[in-house]
């Protein structure tokens, strides 16, 4: 009811907001504004709605499904970062510089190219100078930006919240119409849990009313061993563990329930989304750790909240506070994986200049 009642409230903010988004998509779908096209292959990874839908592990999985056989690169805006403009990824570069899922990328896969920019149509042209030996871009939440039209367009919805079920912003978490989803090539229902029906994946399939050329895939979490933030110590959960979950997402429900299956008892301190960890919100998490009852007691974190963790690197060792960091890998339910993987590698191989 309550929900119902500040969607009416926030229903004259959602219209005009709405008319924004649909007279600048009415000017591309006219021409009058128009995608740039580049010759090598653009692989973007976005969501309709405003987080949560696991676009960074979702770009990690193409990472490592490519990177052994092409020059891999990457494209985000760089969000939160306290830098501007065009900038590819170096050994001195931090979250402060690139951003946390940049640095992420950058951390986990060295070999690859990681950019940030605010404008994507100007920066895939500097980093085909600057790197010529590049093959293949891949554009992490950017099925907004229209001033590049990407080879292949992937689109992620979250299985528990499908954006045929949510309202544009600011009554929802939409940040476009629903229509937009006719843009994407390859649809991703993304955090799925161990096992979905065949009843109810056409049933989304239906809901989602996918266009002749569209295809449809599940996918899922695995979570891997986790590690302390700062060291090689790695940590098996058990049963009379007690875990603070520390993190800064648009929807940490998936998470905690993961860990909520390995534990005795769960405890959030959550933040917003991209959150920089102030040193007053590392003290209250120490407190609120330090109260708890118990002696088997972890923080665990994720692998982006640790990229703005590092920032207090000296007060977390100081204390010796026990934080780990929870590796995610995207899989994908029954014989998605293989349709996937070949769908993309057809992309790329029938990719034109």
């Amino acid at each position: 009811m309550q929900n119902w009642l500040l969607r009416i409230l926030f229903l004259p903010f959602t219209l005009l907001y709405g008319l924004g988004i649909s007279l600048r998509n009415f000017f591309y779908s006219k021409n009058l504004l128009k995608g740039v096209e580049f010759n090598l292959p653009v692989i973007s990874v976005g969501n309709l709605s405003v987080g949560g839908a696991g676009k960074t592990p979702h770009v990690e999985y193409l990472i490592r499904l490519l990177k052994d056989y092409l020059h891999v690169a990457t494209l985000s805006r760089g969000y939160k970062r306290k830098t501007k403009g065009f900038r590819i990824a170096g050994a001195s570069d931090t979250v402060s510089t690139i951003g946390d899922e940049p640095l992420q990328f950058f951390k986990k896969f060295p070999e690859i190219t990681v950019a940030v920019a605010e404008n994507r149509m100007f920066a895939i042209p500097q980093m085909m100078t600057e790197k010529p030996e590049l093959q293949t871009i891949l554009l992490d939440d950017a099925f907004q930006h229209r001033s590049v039209q990407p080879g292949l367009n992937i689109l992620l919805t979250q299985h528990r919240l499908p954006f045929t079920r949510d309202w544009l912003m600011p009554s929802g978490r939409l940040r476009e119409w629903k229509s937009a989803y006719r843009r994407a090539d390859i649809i991703i229902v993304s955090k799925c849990p161990e096992i979905v029906s065949e009843k109810e994946k056409r049933e989304l399939v239906e809901e989602i009313n996918p266009l002749p050329h569209q295809v449809i895939y599940f996918s899922k979490y695995e979570y891997e061993t986790p590690y302390k933030i700062f060291g090689d110590e790695k940590l098996e959960f058990h049963k009379d563990m007690n875990v603070l979950i520390l993190c800064a997402l648009a929807n940490a429900d998936y998470l905690s329930d993961y860990v909520d299956t390995k534990v005795e008892r769960v405890r959030r301190l959550e933040f917003e989304d991209h959150h920089f960890f102030s040193k007053y919100d590392l003290s209250r998490m120490k407190q609120i750790f330090s109260e708890w009852e118990g002696e088997n007691k972890i923080i665990i974190t994720t692998e982006k909240d640790a990229a703005r963790l590092e920032l207090h690197k000296e007060f977390i060792q100081e204390n010796n506070l026990p934080i780990y960091v929870l590796p995610t890998r995207v899989s994908f339910l029954n014989g998605d994986k293989e349709q996937f993987d070949e769908k993309v590698r057809n992309f790329l191989l029938g990719f034109k200049v």
